[in-house]
């Protein structure tokens, strides 16, 4: 069975950094597009960053872009995302996701699998 985990999440203030891991099992993880998502209360998933099969092609929303940085190590079958400079926006819990079929997507239909997630709450 697929499962992707994730952890690293924590409670911060306002411009510290956290490291992010999610790490796959029970599939090809190479062969999978990786991304970053993640939910505030009451708010809509949101897309954070997004990882090509080799680690070449990435994509971070605008909100994040400069800030938080996706990189992957297949050898360890894990997808990190580098958070730094943290504000209190960030606060969520933060979801990887897995797509075989997919290219390095923004949307939340292009991956099949989900972890479920870890929390990031950054204070003032």
């Amino acid at each position: 069975q697929v499962q992707l985990v994730e952890s690293g999440g924590g409670l911060v203030q306002t411009g510290d950094s956290l490291r992010l891991s999610c790490v796959g099992s029970g599939l090809t993880f190479s062969s999978n597009v990786m991304g970053w998502f993640r939910q505030a209360p009451g708010k809509e998933r949101e897309f954070v960053a997004a990882i090509s099969r080799s680690g070449i092609v990435t994509k971070h929303a605008d909100s994040v872009k400069g800030r938080f940085i996706i990189s992957r190590d297949n050898a360890k079958n894990t997808v990190y995302l580098q958070m730094n400079s943290l504000k209190p926006e960030d606060t969520a819990i933060y979801r990887c996701a897995a797509g075989y079929n997919a290219a390095v997507s923004t949307t939340t239909q292009r991956y099949e699998y989900w972890g479920q997630g870890t929390q990031v709450t950054v204070s003032s």
